[in-house]
């Protein structure tokens, strides 16, 4: 793989620097970035949060990136009181959460099921 020079990086730091694709392919076969980063990762079905010790700021990161990462379902345990359970219903009913939810039903005081659209 070619050193860097001082000119190099300067080059790269101006606005018109754009990488060739054969460099890029070059740099994915060197590091082998197939191998070590697959592209048809399994999702999994089901996943559970829970969103004690975390603020709400944390379990909306958590809840979202759930609802896009292609599973099914999952088991949010937000805590029998606590601002994160009223929040979490909130967040369900009314937030940009709303469409990626089909179904969420409480399973006791402190958790819920939820059901994600594809």
């Amino acid at each position: 793989m070619k050193q860097l020079t001082d000119k190099d990086i300067a080059d790269m730091a101006g606005a018109d620097f754009m990488p060739d694709a054969a460099g890029v392919t070059a740099v994915r076969r060197e590091l082998h970035l197939s191998r070590r980063i697959p592209h048809d990762a399994p999702v999994a079905e089901h996943i559970v949060l829970d969103f004690h010790n975390h603020t709400e700021e944390d379990a909306w990161h958590m809840i979202m990136t759930a609802a896009q990462s292609g599973a099914r379902t999952a088991t949010v345990i937000t805590g029998a009181s606590g601002i994160l359970k009223i929040k979490f219903q909130n967040w369900v009913r009314d937030s940009l959460l709303t469409p990626y939810v089909i179904e969420c039903v409480p399973l006791n005081n402190g958790s819920f099921h939820v059901k994600f659209r594809k």
